[in-house]
């Protein structure tokens, strides 16, 4: 007996094959698709990359931002800066302003997150509180804390003094101005990381939480094993936005020290660009600057991404 002779069995020729249904092209989606990409495209292209592959350029060249005229030099910018005396210092200021900020912005943001997370009574007000500074200009925040940081009359003055501990002069010494704008840049930024986090930790999945509650796992553990786990993702996009934002910081710097004390206490990377660019009028300089920081970040970026894409696998 043949398969052909089975009831209810189609044999399948290899031979013949299924008639193939060709997707026929939507120009209507397509020209919508064109329209809502090609605006923010022309706008990327204009204002993004056009500038940056223009400040590569004058890079290597000597112009005085004032002249219209501009000298080719080559490399000369590039290795100026990799062999100018105060270059450490200030690679140094930008390593320990960049990790302290983000380490600070993403600890206390999710700390604040996981409290605020809770069932408390007012979070709402708090919520509001914690993510006002983020959307006040970052100079008008350089001012206010100027006068909580000044050595003479400042807020923290007046709690050290109940104590009985000297107040430093985060004026005059390097060390503690750049604590200083640090803590100030935290406490701006700490709002934006604060939100993100609390989007992330509302949308997680909270049966895990239950179940791992029921089988009496400690808190730490399940922080650890069960929440962080699930905003792995928001985490990674945190440590990529947060580092670029803290790697452009130049208003705070700018109101509260002016890149001083002692010249370039407080000076970092991309506050060397301004001065360099507009007050010293070494447009070429700055613009090498400028790259090596793109650079640095690029650098930074796709590690982030390799290192995600590992983990995710």
């Amino acid at each position: 007996m043949t398969t052909h002779s089975i009831p209810g069995v189609v044999r399948h020729d290899p031979a013949v094959e299924p008639p193939r249904h060709h997707q026929r092209v939507s120009w209507r989606e397509i020209g919508l698709a064109a329209a809502l990409i090609l605006p923010n495209l022309i706008l990327l292209i204009v204002f993004t990359y056009r500038p940056l592959l223009d400040n590569i350029r004058i890079s290597f060249y000597h112009w005085n931002i004032s002249s219209s005229r501009m000298r080719f030099i080559g490399l000369d910018n590039y290795i100026e800066w990799f062999t100018a005396e105060d270059t450490p210092r200030i690679v140094w200021n930008t390593v320990v302003f960049t990790v302290a900020a983000v380490a600070g912005s993403m600890i206390l943001g999710l700390a604040l997150a996981l409290l605020l997370d809770q069932k408390l009574r007012g979070r709402g007000f708090v919520r509001s509180l914690v993510f006002a500074p983020y959307v006040i200009a970052g100079a008008a925040i350089g001012v206010a804390f100027q006068f909580v940081f000044d050595p003479g009359f400042g807020l923290i003055q007046d709690l050290l003094d109940r104590i009985g501990v000297t107040s430093p002069n985060f004026y005059q010494v390097p060390g503690w101005a750049l604590f200083m704008i640090t803590v100030t840049y935290i406490w701006k930024n700490l709002g934006y990381v604060f939100v993100i986090y609390l989007a992330a930790l509302q949308g997680r999945r909270k049966d895990l939480d239950e179940a791992a509650e029921i089988d009496g796992t400690s808190a730490w553990r399940r922080l650890w094993k069960v929440t962080l786990p699930q905003v792995r993702g928001t985490t990674f996009f945190l440590l990529i936005t947060v580092l670029l934002n803290s790697f452009q910081v130049f208003d705070i710097i700018n109101v509260m020290t002016g890149g001083g004390p002692l010249g370039n206490g407080t000076t970092t990377m991309v506050f060397q660009v301004y001065q360099e660019t507009f007050v010293n009028n070494r447009a070429g300089y700055g613009a090498a600057v400028a790259t090596i920081m793109f650079t640095v970040v690029l650098i930074i970026t796709v590690v982030q991404v390799r290192l995600q894409d590992k983990g995710a696998h």
